[in-house]
């Protein structure tokens, strides 16, 4: 993994955030959890929801992210990353990023019980 300088998150503020992926069994609707940069390449994290909008099994799928910066108008586009090191540089970009989320709630919570 690179170092924590090298990890961006590109910010989004809603929380409702979906995408929907047409896979050979059909379309997935996916929160969209976060968009990490890691060493100058950009992953999404997504959370596939069911018919209902829930997650059945806490799986995430992480994704190769790009947007085309001189076409505004351009949808993004997803990659699946093949390459195992690769996939394991997003997903411990995305594990320190749940953990720094975890302590930030914690003290959040401390910070509000003391008022």
């Amino acid at each position: 993994m690179g170092k924590k300088n090298d990890i961006e998150e590109n910010g989004f503020d809603d929380e409702d955030m979906t995408v929907t992926l047409d896979l050979e069994d059909g379309q997935v609707t996916c929160a969209i959890i976060v968009i990490l940069t890691v060493e100058k390449q950009d992953y999404i994290v997504l959370l596939p929801l069911n018919e209902d909008g829930e997650n059945e099994d806490g799986d995430v799928w992480i994704y190769r992210y790009f947007e085309d910066e001189n076409d505004e108008t351009a949808e993004p586009t997803l990659e699946y990353i093949e390459d195992d090191d690769e996939y394991m540089r997003a997903a411990d970009a995305f594990s320190e990023y749940l953990e720094e989320n975890e302590h930030d709630e914690i003290v959040e919570s401390e910070e509000s019980d003391e008022s």
